[in-house]
């Protein structure tokens, strides 16, 4: 008996149910057909020289985005400028920029910026013996390294030597890094240019070689005051090597910023992540930079993304800060599907109850009427057919008998079968005479 009830009960609150069911499934599916696609298993970056600092931070970079299950494809290029051509045809996702560099046509459409990441001083060497200060004039009729075609370091110098006259005076030469210090130690070059970290390998071996010697840039703050993408530095003296007094005396520098461009259809969940990285791996004090200085929205010259923003202002985004990135990620594309599944099931918990009640109260009320008609027929009709009044509640009980109502309920059904043997009682002794 109670298996039956229970069966019963079950198809009730399947009638009841299973409209509220249809519109909470069809409110899943409007919002699937919104949910923002899944962030991509594989993202190329744009790098730089291997053996190079953006070559070294395009690999870290991978080595944690592997731990979130997306691949990093890390492309050697010669620099910025080739890194930014390869961003805006699309054969790349991220690039590592030098501060300052553009593209060819100056214009930034569907670039956007994460942010600058750390200095990059500009580093002029010359060879030993060779008399010259770090006035840019005085580069005039030398042999120069400005470094290879397509990186920033040759378009930052480019600019530079424009500024001081000397566009055709200097022999350019466009060569890799390791190429003009391997020739600068060589005596086969009378000066270099490098834009590079001050721990970078190269930076270090040629401050520690007696056959360079660094330059300062004696004008920094002018050149630093007419581009705003430059900032002045000192590297002080003894500051490589103390026992050795390297360098032998301050140096001034002139400084830009490496940052991340990327493009503007990047995934959001992917950009959320990469602040986050590059937080890790840029976030500690360097020879210039104090801890947490990096990475900022400063110095950088495309439309900040707006994740990138909301993580300079807030942090990062509340869901990737306690669960891992693939959790966090399925569940803000999700959230549309949730917010109306949650809109209709709030109100659902306090409308279906009531409807369930009304629905199963309904089976037994409606007798009511019947019941009513009787005995109101019987109380003030002297000249009603007793026999038709019996026969009426006879077939009214024999219908209530076959209602099926949940357990819950049966207490109202058995009220309404009292009340109909109340009623006879009532239709008896009206007519106990007849």
């Amino acid at each position: 008996m109670k298996k039956l009830n229970d069966e019963r009960e079950r198809k009730e609150l399947w009638w009841v149910y299973s409209p509220l069911a249809l519109l909470i499934l069809l409110g899943m599916l409007w919002g699937l057909a919104h949910v923002k696609p899944a962030p991509p298993k594989r993202v190329v970056i744009a790098a730089g020289e291997p053996g190079g600092a953006y070559y070294a931070h395009a690999q870290a970079y991978a080595r944690q985005l592997a731990r979130e299950g997306i691949h990093l494809e890390v492309l050697a290029t010669r620099g910025s400028v080739e890194n930014l051509a390869l961003l805006r045809s699309g054969k790349a996702d991220m690039a590592l920029v030098q501060g300052g560099v553009m593209p060819s046509d100056g214009g930034t459409a569907g670039l956007v910026g994460l942010g600058s990441l750390y200095y990059e001083p500009l580093w002029l060497f010359r060879r030993q013996g060779l008399e010259v200060t770090g006035r840019l004039p005085l580069l005039q009729g030398l042999t120069v390294s400005i470094g290879p075609n397509g990186s920033g370091t040759q378009a930052l110098v480019k600019q530079l030597l424009a500024d001081n006259g000397l566009e055709r005076a200097a022999e350019f030469l466009a060569l890799p890094s390791k190429e003009a210090a391997r020739r600068l130690e060589a005596g086969a070059l009378d000066a270099a240019f490098f834009v590079a970290s001050p721990r970078a390998t190269l930076v270090r071996e040629l401050i520690h070689s007696p056959r360079a010697v660094p330059l300062s840039f004696e004008r920094a703050a002018a050149y630093a005051r007419r581009y705003p993408y430059l900032t002045t530095l000192v590297l002080p003296e003894g500051a490589e090597d103390l026992e050795r007094n390297l360098p032998a005396q301050d140096v001034k520098l002139l400084a830009t910023t490496a940052g991340l461009v990327v493009r503007e259809s990047l995934h959001p969940a992917v950009v959320s992540l990469m602040m986050q990285i590059l937080s890790r791996v840029h976030g500690g004090a360097g020879w210039f930079e104090q801890r947490g200085q990096f990475p900022n929205p400063n110095h950088i010259a495309f439309p900040l993304h707006p994740q990138a923003e909301r993580y300079y202002k807030h942090g990062p985004p509340f869901l990737q800060r306690y669960l891992p990135f693939w959790l966090a990620s399925f569940l803000d594309r999700i959230k549309i599907m949730l917010l109306p599944l949650l809109g209709l099931l709030l109100p659902a918990f306090k409308i279906v109850p009531p409807l369930y009640r009304w629905r199963m109260r309904s089976r037994i009320y409606r007798w009511y009427d019947k019941l009513e008609d009787v005995d109101t027929r019987a109380a003030n009709d002297p000249q009603a057919d007793p026999d038709s009044l019996r026969s009426v509640l006879d077939e009214l009980e024999r219908e209530v008998r076959d209602i099926r109502v949940p357990l819950a309920f049966s207490d109202q059904l058995y009220h309404l079968r009292l009340h109909i043997d109340f009623v006879r009682r009532r239709v008896d002794e009206q007519f106990k005479d007849a």
